[in-house]
């Protein structure tokens, strides 16, 4: 990854583009406004903003490369959580082997920063999108780009938009649908042998391997999702075996998947992959551990199973302030569904705070999210004023990080230390 290009984020001006920051650091670069070093609650900051926990970001990245490198897994964190270069940038320098995304835009942004390893979670049929893919590969060799197939037509498309002009061909792996109903993926072995056979017969496209995402499985289990896990590593002994990796220059065959729900059962069933005849790249794709939360992926993350792996750190929250309280049983807060996630689960009172003083949000629950109000239900003993300001947990990351485009870094004791910028 372009180091200059991350740092180059640091020299974007400030205004009024970016929600609840200080508007006297209009005019400021983000370079500058991070070097005063900012306290949160005394710097200027307004209300709704978002931050993230330095502490606990460097805990999970920390915890995630650990875990992986235990495993004996690569890791290609899913990049549409954050859609953030500055975490791209500490996921790489944690040891991620590359950047896992689901659509073009995110793969120009992830390129424009300067990511080398790309795994595409979807099938790319967009003629534009794969000329401008092989374009990428024809002006650096040290490019790699993956991306799932799981038709034949997928892959006849694919080769039609390529063409055969004598560049490298696009590595293609074959996507396993989760099951009956579940979302994308050739259905049947039978299916997934002739997108193989239709792939190994375009001279634009390689395949590399099989992947697919077990947070599909219906109804899943524990029992379930290694089912389908097993019958994917199945699939890569099945065309191995039948020398569909044969002779295409390849120095290792894909086998992927990994959401941020099954990872020890991956990590699991990937351990016993039979030996192949190229030596295995075992990818998780695990992408929402870099902020976790503190609703939908604090009930379903692994490491409530394998406690003894360690435990993820919730690393948002969301600030806002009291704006009225009109009644001994109710209050609002001046943030909404504009700035909160509510898909996975409402925003969680955490702590209020007034002037110095930060308590716990004993007695008040957040009931309802209008556009740019959060309903508060207050229990009898709720020491609640307008004017203070409420810290409130999230779920569910990927619909967090899009709300915002600079994001404040901030230290346990409100220091402000950096600004994370999202690009969707």
């Amino acid at each position: 990854m372009s180091a200059d290009a991350v740092a180059r984020l640091a020299g974007e001006r400030i205004d009024h583009r970016f929600k609840g920051l200080p508007a006297d650091a209009d005019g400021l670069t983000v370079g500058e406004l991070a070097a005063q070093r900012r306290n949160l609650f005394t710097g200027g900051f307004t209300t709704p903003v978002l931050t993230l926990s330095a502490e606990r970001l460097r805990h999970n990245l920390r915890l995630m490369e650990a875990y992986t490198e235990r495993h004996g897994l690569a890791f290609a964190p899913h990049g549409k959580t954050t859609m953030a270069p500055r975490l791209f940038r500490d996921q790489l320098d944690h040891g991620a082997w590359g950047i896992t995304l689901a659509v073009p835009h995110q793969v120009r942004v992830a390129r424009a920063f300067g990511v080398r390893r790309i795994f595409l979670a979807n099938e790319l049929v967009d003629p534009a999108a794969l000329r401008w893919i092989a374009a990428e590969l024809t002006a650096d060799p040290a490019f790699r780009i993956i991306c799932y197939v799981d038709s034949v037509r997928g892959a006849e498309l694919m080769g039609a938009a390529l063409g055969t002009s004598g560049r490298r061909p696009v590595d293609v792996v074959v996507e396993l649908a989760a099951g009956e109903g579940a979302r994308t993926g050739a259905r049947t072995g039978a299916d997934c042998l002739a997108v193989a056979r239709a792939v190994a017969a375009s001279p634009s496209l390689r395949l590399v391997g099989v992947a697919g995402y077990e947070g599909e499985v219906p109804d899943a289990t524990p029992e379930r999702v290694r089912a389908w896990l097993v019958r994917l590593v199945e699939l890569a002994a099945e065309l191995d075996g039948a020398g569909l990796f044969a002779g295409t220059g390849l120095e290792e065959i894909v086998v992927s998947a990994g959401g941020s729900a099954w990872f020890d059962t991956v990590a699991e069933v990937f351990a016993e992959l039979p030996a192949l005849s190229l030596p295995a790249l075992k990818l998780l794709r695990s992408g929402a551990y870099v902020a976790h939360d503190d609703g939908h992926y604090r009930s379903v993350t692994p490491f409530t199973r394998i406690p003894g792996e360690g435990a993820l750190e919730p690393a948002f929250r969301l600030w806002a302030q009291v704006v009225s309280r009109p009644g001994a049983g109710q209050a609002f807060l001046n943030a909404g569904k504009r700035d909160a996630a509510y898909d996975l689960g409402l925003p969680e009172a955490q702590v209020v705070r007034r002037g110095d003083d930060e308590r716990p949000a004993d007695g008040i629950t957040v009931t309802k999210l209008s556009d740019q109000h959060a309903w508060l239900e207050t229990g009898p003993g709720a020491d609640l004023e307008v004017g203070d300001w409420v810290g409130m947990g999230l779920s569910h990351p990927c619909t967090v990080f899009d709300k915002w485009q600079l994001i404040p870094l901030v230290e346990t004791d409100g220091t402000v230390v950096d600004y994370v910028r999202t690009f969707f």
